[in-house]
């Protein structure tokens, strides 16, 4: 019964790391006991069912919070690389921002309790929108799933496949985020090489008041034209996940 109770404690830690940090499980939008409630039934169903690698026989105390720190720091990197990889809408839409000029506007973003510009929340609203209708959450529990099978339960993971899986997580949130805002900055360097050649043309111009509502008005033209494409990175994020998991 003891040996029970400790899987079940070490599954139940993975888990409520996880869903600390990872994205759709991690919102202040979902209530604390909804949460809660979560972690303890899917614990229940992968202790039960997931390989288990456990010393049997007395175990010290000492060893058991070892075991549990490990469950917890596991759980917390493949959470971060979660989180990493769905921030590239975010941080595309950021970057799509500062070219407007409007990386000053600030609002409250109600998912997570963050500063946020209203641009950057609006495509990442439509992108969470695509992503759940396209049953993304499932595929973060499979990325626990196949965290108990390259890792079950007692295992120890290297430090070092913990830590390189970040760092390549987090250079492909840059990379995802400037790839898909790479046609709107082509279309703003379009726009400040036409004002540089009018502001040769006719010095007397100012062009610093014509520019401001062209970049608002050419960064929402552009992102109107960009929100369709942005159901394509849902595909991509699934296949991100497989590559950069710490498994």
């Amino acid at each position: 019964m003891t040996g029970k109770l400790l899987v079940f404690a070490m599954v139940l830690t993975r888990l409520s790391t996880f869903f600390l940090v990872a994205p759709v499980f991690s919102w202040r939008t979902v209530p604390v006991r909804i949460k809660a409630a979560m972690a303890i039934m899917v614990s229940i169903f992968f202790s039960m069912i997931m390989p288990v690698k456990v010393v049997e026989g007395d175990v010290s105390t000492l060893k058991i919070v070892l075991m549990l720190a490990n469950e917890a720091t596991y759980g917390f990197a493949l959470g971060l690389v979660a989180v990493l990889i769905f921030s590239a809408v975010k941080m595309s839409g950021r970057i799509i921002e500062r070219q407007m000029g409007m990386a000053m506007a600030a609002t409250m973003d109600p998912l997570t309790g963050e500063q946020a510009q209203p641009l950057g929340m609006l495509i990442e609203i439509i992108f969470i929108f695509l992503f759940l209708s396209a049953n993304g959450h499932h595929l973060l529990l499979m990325v626990l799933n196949r965290s108990y099978e390259a890792f079950p339960v007692g295992s120890i993971p290297t430090v070092g496949v913990l830590t390189s899986g970040a760092v390549e997580s987090g250079s492909a949130m840059l990379i995802a985020g400037l790839r898909l805002s790479a046609p709107i900055l082509t279309a703003f360097m379009v726009l400040m090489v036409t004002l540089a050649m009018l502001a040769r043309v006719a010095p007397e111009m100012n062009i610093l008041f014509i520019s401001l509502p062209l970049r608002v008005g050419l960064g929402l033209l552009m992102a109107a034209v960009f929100l369709p494409f942005i159901g394509g990175y849902v595909s991509e994020f699934a296949d991100l996940m497989g590559k950069l998991l710490p498994l």
